[in-house]
């Protein structure tokens, strides 16, 4: 699994609604509203890098009030429950 997290500005008059139609994209497992320097954020998880070309020039971006993307692909993923998963096994209950 390829996971991405995509910067996105948008037309502020329209964040909710561009937030709801990018959350419908398959591919986008959670999007973010956000402050500071961009409007949301977009979690993206595919199976193969090639897809993400079709997940995010090809539909995120093409959302009308999409301003601009800035894409950053993890390499490792660390979560406090991996952690807790990790530790419990072998444990009984």
């Amino acid at each position: 699994m390829i996971t991405s997290i995509v910067l996105i500005k948008t037309s502020v008059d329209q964040i909710p609604e561009i937030a709801e139609k990018i959350a419908a994209l398959e591919g986008v497992s959670e999007v973010y509203s956000v402050t500071g320097a961009h409007d949301l954020i977009a979690m993206v998880r595919v199976a193969k890098h090639d897809d993400l070309a079709d997940v995010i020039p090809g539909r995120i971006s093409k959302i009308p009030g999409v301003a601009s993307t800035e894409t950053h692909i993890a390499f490792r993923t660390y979560s406090q429950h991996d952690l807790e998963a990790a530790f419990a096994i072998g444990l009984d209950a």
